[in-house]
């Protein structure tokens, strides 16, 4: 299945110009249509009445194969009307040294290649339809707005009625051009719409037999790698938290139960010597306790749930050993601004991920954070000054953070040349 962005995607067309492609939409489609219904009926029909003979089953697999064709230039044109993507669905495929009667049967049991042929019956008489809307406002706009310029051209006989008389109006050359610039302009003004509507009939039409199916296909690879980077995420979370645990805190655990156990041996021969032994299990003790809060707050601190995101980062960037200059949008604090449990929790991990990477990777002086909520996204910007070269590959600081941002529906952007700056940018969905 391919996906590729439009050009309508990036920048809207004007009025002007979406007139002209649609018209252009319009008036191609009536000959393409015509192409194609009589190139795949005639095809799929000698086929289909053949298929009892040998011969009868290529041909039907190649007037398949024609309307797969015209599906696919269909699919380049529906872009430009609808400011969507381009997305083409996967197609059966024969089997590798199937042989000839693997390739044939191929587009026979494809569902989608008869989606296309139904397609290319269906288009016929709905670019008929859309042809002659536009066919007709064009020409009733054109030819009222300049008819002052040729109405002395035509020759009147006396007893034809003009359409000013069947008004009441006089039958003058000025009356004439009264009404037909009226005509023109009415023409001229609804132009826009109905041609709209006209490619919109094609448009959509053309969609749903043609994209449909690929629409569903991509959903379901989008929800497939979003459940395989979810599972990748938590996998390497649960990795890096056993090996923070095993590294730190249990290793002090251990060392606390050693000092405990000597303390004990020394309560009855040295007494002073117990006491500092048990001073310094205290101080380990204290810092495990630092260490337990300070994972505890990667996975998801308490202010996060019960402050929202502004003030978890505010705590997050008052922890960082770089200054850190933090814009958070303020909304997202209050108790109708917020976002979902599950976005916070993602553009906290986010902030927490890249600024850990930048306390102890990036040897920067300074870091700015930034988190915007627009129009259902919630963007998020790490910029610092250090010496760049950070990215997400296995066994760097950042590893991980690409599945975590996917899995939650985001996109994930990292500029960091050698020598920096470095500036990592999440776009989160909510």
């Amino acid at each position: 299945m391919t996906t590729l962005p439009a050009e309508s995607e990036t920048a809207s067309p004007t009025p002007m110009r979406q007139l002209l492609i649609d018209s252009g939409y319009v008036l191609i489609g009536l000959p393409l249509g015509l192409i194609g219904f009589v190139l795949t009926l005639v095809t799929v029909t000698l086929g289909a009445g053949l298929s009892v003979t040998v011969i009868g089953l290529p041909i039907l697999a190649g007037g398949l194969l024609i309307a797969r064709g015209l599906a696919d230039l269909e699919r380049l044109r529906i872009p430009s009307v609808l400011r969507a993507e381009y997305i083409r669905p996967s197609y059966r495929r024969a089997k590798e040294n199937g042989g000839l009667w693997s390739k044939v049967f191929a587009p026979i049991l494809d569902a989608q290649s008869w989606l296309d042929f139904a397609h290319a019956l269906l288009m016929l008489p709905i670019s008929i339809i859309s042809f002659m809307f536009t066919l007709v406002w064009w020409c009733g706009a054109l030819a009222g707005i300049t008819y002052w310029m040729w109405d002395w051209t035509l020759p009147y006989e006396p007893d034809n009625t003009d359409l000013p008389e069947l008004l009441g109006l006089p039958d003058t050359s000025g009356s004439r051009i009264a009404v037909y610039t009226a005509l023109g302009i009415f023409f001229v003004v609804t132009l826009p719409l109905v041609v709209r509507g006209a490619a919109l009939l094609s448009a959509t039409t053309g969609r749903a037999l043609l994209n449909s199916v690929a629409v569903i296909q991509t959903r379901i690879t989008t929800l497939e790698g979003q459940r395989r980077a979810a599972v990748s995420a938590e996998a390497h979370a649960l990795r890096r938290l056993e090996r923070d645990i095993h590294d730190g805190p249990q290793q002090r655990l251990v060392r606390l139960a050693m000092d405990l156990g000597r303390a004990q041996q020394q309560l009855e021969t040295d007494p002073a010597a117990a006491k500092a032994t048990l001073d310094e299990a205290l101080v380990h003790t204290v810092d495990t306790l630092n260490e337990l809060r300070a994972l505890s707050r990667g996975i998801a601190p308490p202010v996060l749930a019960d402050r929202g995101l502004p003030s978890a980062l505010a705590a997050l960037a008052g922890r960082s050993s770089v200054p850190v200059e933090l814009a958070v949008d303020p909304d997202l604090g209050t108790p109708g601004g917020r976002l979902d449990p599950a976005v916070e929790n993602a553009a906290y991990f986010v902030a927490a991920e890249a600024l850990t990477n930048v306390n102890k990777h990036s040897n920067a002086t300074e870091c700015w954070v930034t988190v915007a909520h627009v129009e259902g996204r919630v963007g998020i910007s790490v910029l610092d000054n250090g010496a760049g070269g950070a990215h997400t590959a296995k066994g760097h600081g950042l590893a991980g953070l690409a599945d975590r941002v996917q899995a939650a529906g985001g996109t994930l952007r990292i500029d960091s040349p050698m020598g920096g700056p470095t500036e990592l940018r999440v776009d989160l969905p909510c």
